[in-house]
């Protein structure tokens, strides 16, 4: 179609007209969006990866100790003191401004707590948080070094609670060790399960430079974030991520990076696959302050028989015990080798005797059973009419518990020795069955009302580390009303201590030990060789752990002595090492 010269302008301008005329208008032309200043940026992380974040989160209890609640303690809970990298302790001036003793007769140690420390819940931290840890550890069976609480006298609130005079029946050298992990009284000490429950899948309230977002155990994480309500130096890092993997695992997420870092009970294979990542990954180990032990416990009714137990002594194979529990990772180079201290503590030095336990000998084992009026028929012992039958404990599934009972139950059994293997629960182990009342010593040998039967021999953790003496008189000593002048011999008590021993001869020399009477190397020179002859501990190494660090952190270290990395956490930051 043809438009004419004079056509043109007339229908460009009917468009115009008609454009004017509509009644709606143009769209506008956008302009350009700034770019947000509010942007969401992600938050920094780190993420450890361990062997299992089980529940049981209480740094007190014997039953819940883990890599995971030593962490946890470190990040979350106050103390009064805290370990250095050498060994040495200082006043944890992040929650106390001093810690002095005000007075030698009678000994009283002053406390006096920061006005603006408290639990994330606002309560303040006070006296009373210190007298509910006094009286918990005091009294309740299967705590850690127990002793120095029980010789507190007295607790006083001052100044609003925020000055405790703590007083001693006697001197104390070891009293900086003491009120670390202080716990909120305020919850706990009406709560409905009480101090079993204590902290047995959470932590009601905390005051630590992290807090927890979130604890799936189902899930096997643990996602720790900056507490903002903390009153000190806040944590260069938003977020820490604690996850389970199995060894295989912890090293391919390692190799990849999405754990910056590991920290794990390896075996002689773990520790190779670590080793093959070379030097991209720094490994060190790390001393824990437990020492896996078989107690041949003097309050069963068979193995009060100081021959019987000596005999049975005489059958264990001590070092196949320590290959099987160690399994070739870093505790098997940290035999124990002494009763008390143990092989990473300062002053260790070897002291088991030549023979049993140190090795097995068939021959004294068969000799002692029979002068305690046993004999062997059709390769089992028996007395009047009854096999030798033992009840072996261990704490559920624990490692590397349950593996040394394992094997300790095929070496008893062959040796002619009925046993029962029973594996409760760890707690239900050490406040319950390892802490049935005993009378005249004994315990009884038909079930509780609990249904807790008496356990004879039991693989377990004991504690080590700190005041050496402390460690002494709570692995080895009475409970004092156990040996007070007019004990009534014939009411229940609880045992003092996991294995049930407690020897009237014996307790002056670990009471003079822990009240600074007698230096404790004096102590141990003479109490050793008795403490091997009862036959009672029989040690076998100390638990040890692989800390393995890669790329993309900086500012992890191995940590002091049987404590570990994670007391540094505030100043972790991602970036090359």
């Amino acid at each position: 179609m043809r438009v004419s010269r004079m056509a043109a302008p007339l229908l460009a301008l009917v468009a115009v007209v008609l454009a004017a005329c509509s009644s709606t208008p143009p769209p506008p032309t956008p302009s350009p969006t700034p770019p947000s200043s509010t942007a969401t940026k992600a938050p920094s992380q780190i993420v450890v990866g361990v062997d299992d974040i089980a529940g049981g989160y209480n740094p007190h209890n014997l039953a819940d100790s883990s890599e995971v609640t030593s962490a946890l303690s470190q990040l979350l809970l106050p103390s009064v003191f805290r370990q250095k990298d050498d060994g040495t302790t200082e006043l944890d001036k992040n929650l106390m401004k001093s810690a002095q003793v005000v007075s030698q007769s009678p000994f009283v140690v002053a406390y006096e707590i920061r006005p603006d420390a408290s639990w994330s819940d606002g309560a303040p931290i006070a006296a009373e948080d210190f007298a509910y840890l006094r009286e918990q550890m005091r009294d309740q069976p299967g705590v850690i070094a127990p002793a120095g609480y029980r010789l507190i006298s007295d607790i006083q609130s001052r100044e609003g609670g925020k000055r405790v005079e703590v007083t001693f029946a006697k001197p104390y050298p070891g009293w900086q060790t003491l009120f670390s992990d202080l716990l909120p009284a305020h919850l706990l000490k009406d709560a409905p399960d009480g101090w079993k429950g204590a902290l047995a899948s959470n932590f009601p309230a905390i005051a630590g430079p992290f807090s927890i977002k979130s604890l799936d155990q189902a899930r096997g994480e643990v996602i720790l974030e900056r507490n903002e309500r903390y009153w000190e130096k806040p944590s260069a890092i938003d977020r820490i991520v604690v996850r389970r993997a199995d060894p295989q695992g912890l090293v391919g997420a390692l190799r990849s990076g999405n754990d910056q870092f590991v920290l794990s009970r390896t075996d002689g294979s773990a520790l190779q696959q670590l080793g093959a990542l070379g030097s991209a990954v720094q490994l060190h180990t790390i001393a824990r302050p437990l020492v896996a032990d078989v107690l041949l416990r003097p309050v069963s009714p068979v193995l009060s028989d100081e021959k019987v137990r000596a005999g049975v002594a005489a059958l264990i194979d001590r070092s196949a015990l320590i290959t099987e529990g160690a399994a070739g990772g870093p505790s098997a180079t940290m035999r124990a080798d002494a009763q008390v201290r143990a092989p990473s503590v300062p002053g260790y030095a070897a002291t088991i005797p030549g023979g049993p336990p140190s090795t097995p000998d068939t021959k004294k084992a068969e000799d002692l059973l029979k002068s305690a009026g046993y004999s062997k028929d059709a390769g089992t012992w028996r007395k009047n009419g009854k096999n030798l039958s033992l009840v072996l404990a261990s704490p559920g599934k624990q490692e590397p518990y349950a593996t040394i009972a394992k094997k300790l139950s095929s070496q008893l059994v062959a040796a002619g020795i009925d046993v029962s293997t029973v594996t409760p629960q760890p707690r239900d182990l050490f406040s319950g069955q390892l802490a049935m009342p005993v009378v005249g010593g004994i315990q009884q040998s038909t079930p509780d009302a609990a249904g807790n039967v008496g356990v004879d021999i039991a693989v377990v953790p004991q504690a080590v580390g700190g005041d050496t003496a402390s460690v002494l008189a709570s692995t080895f000593g009475c409970r004092p009303e156990q040996i007070a002048p007019g004990t009534d011999k014939s009411k229940p008590v609880v045992p003092g201590n996991a294995a049930g021993f407690c020897d009237s001869a014996l307790q002056p020399g670990i009471d003079s030990a822990l009240t600074g009477a007698t230096p404790i190397a004096d102590a141990l020179s003479q109490l050793e060789p008795e403490l091997w002859r009862r036959n009672v501990v029989v040690p076998l190494f100390q638990l040890a752990d692989t800390l393995a660090i890669g790329s993309g952190i900086s500012g992890v270290t191995p940590g002091p002595p049987m404590v570990g990395p994670f007391g540094s956490a505030v100043n972790w930051t991602r970036g090359p090492k």
